[in-house]
Formats: structure tokens, C-alpha cells, sequence
């Protein structure tokens, strides 16, 4: 967790957590640059952001073989439910706003995204997801039988753990963030996203780059764009500041 510079006890921050959520990487690691957001436009300490992360189970963390094997079968809920409880443990702190809770990632960590803002919807009230996963049958089956099983026989695994469906209980603000390029997770990911949401008359917000692959970083601006579209959202549906 990085505190807000000036940081004031007495008053309320809004908190943005950083997840990834997946078996293929971590976020809580002790190396320079963990607490910071590359996205972010300016310094987010000194804008009054609370920025933190946390860790759940099936992460390729030192916490033994019960800790990494928990996720088999249950990617998008049981590594949800542990960010979630996890959330709801850091937000008891007295200078934490709970009406002021974002939450964002990139690949699996936009995939995590979506399903903490549509499975607990009273814990996150915005949330920027690029480059998901929203449908577990669309990606790398190298990746997904590892960790999810095998089609047909577990299908339901991969179905029932998709933000596809949960998208039906948004509440909060969505920015969903997809390059059209995008070789690893396909595009189609994010129209059948779009699909579903327009399906349930859920209001959301879009930004697509065309032809950019899963780094979005081609194109003159791009990165650029990418950053500013970050921060302006989260600034206005997640202010910053003590109050």
C-alpha cells in the first residue's frame, strides 16, 4: 500500500487497487517500481490516492504448494473471492473513503477486474479493465486446461468463471480498454463483453485502439492516449483527495 503524500489520518482517501489475479504472475513482490502506476498520469500520492495491491491464492508467491494449487478449476472465483476479503479487510481502516473504490488491471488482471466489479459490486464502484479475458473458452488452451481442466468435461468451470457471465450485475463505472490487434486475447473477447452488457442495458464506457496488439503500444501516441484516457476517468468517477 502507498499512502497518499500528506497523508492526513483524520480524513477519508479514495483507494485504487492494482490486481492481477492469475497463476502466470504476481504484484506483491519487493522490487523498485512495485507501488507505482505506470498509467497514471502525475503521481498519484501526491494527487491523494491511496494505491495498493494484494495477493491471492494460486499467485506464483514462496507460500507453498496448497497456496499455488487452490486455483485448479477456479480461476474468476476463488482468486476473486480472496481479492474481494481481502478489499473488504484493507477497507476497515478508518482513513479509507468506501464510497471511493477502484480497482484495475491488464490481460488476467482485466479479466479479475471485471469479475470484482460484477461479483461484488458493493466493494467496487469503478474499474478499468484492458486487454481481458472475458470468455475462458477463447483463450490459450495451453494456459486454460493447465489451470481449468478440460473441455468438455469442465466446461462449466470455464463458463460459470468468466466475467461473461456475471456482466449482468454491474453497478459501477466501467471502462473497458481493447487493442483490435490483439494476438494473445483476441478482440472478439471484448465485443462479446460489449454484447452481453448492451444485452442487460448496462452503461459503460469503450475505448478501442485500432490494430494495436495486447501491449497497445503501437502507433505514434499511443501510449500517450492510453494513459491520459487512464487517468481522466478514474479522476472523474474515482476524485482523488482527503476528505
Amino acid at each position: 500500500m502507498v499512502k497518499p503524500a500528506n497523508f492526513d489520518p483524520n480524513k477519508k482517501y479514495p483507494i485504487v487497487f492494482y490486481v492481477y489475479g492469475e497463476p502466470a504472475s504476481q504484484t506483491v513482490t519487493d522490487r523498485f517500481g512495485t507501488g507505482s502506476n505506470r498509467l497514471y498520469q502525475g503521481s498519484m500520492a501526491e494527487d491523494g490516492y491511496i494505491y495498493a495491491s494484494l495477493e491471492n491464492r494460486g499467485a506464483p508467491a514462496p507460500r507453498g504448494r496448497e497456496f499455488r494449487k487452490a486455483i485448479y478449476h477456479n480461476i474468476g472465483s476463488l482468486n476473486i473471492r480472496d481479492q474481494a476479503m481481502g478489499a473488504k479487510e484493507v477497507l476497515k481502516n478508518s482513513f479509507v473513503d468506501t464510497s471511493r473504490v477502484a480497482v484495475w488491471g491488464w490481460s488476467g488482471g482485466g479479466s479479475s477486474t471485471l469479475n470484482l466489479l460484477f461479483q461484488y459490486p458493493q466493494i467496487y464502484k469503478t474499474g478499468i479493465s484492458i486487454a481481458a479475458v472475458d470468455n475462458q473458452l477463447n483463450y490459450d488452451n495451453i494456459y486454460q486446461e493447465r489451470y481449468m481442466g478440460l473441455v468438455p468435461e469442465d466446461k462449466h468451470y470455464f463458463v460459470d468463471n468468466s466475467p461473461l457471465a456475471h456482466a449482468k450485475n454491474l453497478r459501477g463505472n466501467l471502462l473497458l480498454i481493447h487493442g483490435t490487434g490483439d494476438d494473445n486475447v483476441h478482440y472478439n473477447n471484448a465485443e462479446q463483453m460489449i454484447n452481453e452488457l448492451v444485452r442487460n442495458n448496462k452503461v459503460f464506457q469503450l475505448m478501442s485502439y485500432p490494430n494495436r496488439s495486447h501491449s497497445i503500444s503501437e502507433g505514434e501516441g499511443t501510449s500517450r492516449h492510453l494513459a491520459a484516457t487512464f487517468t481522466k476517468f478514474l479522476k472523474e468517477n474515482c476524485p482523488p483527495g482527503g476528505r
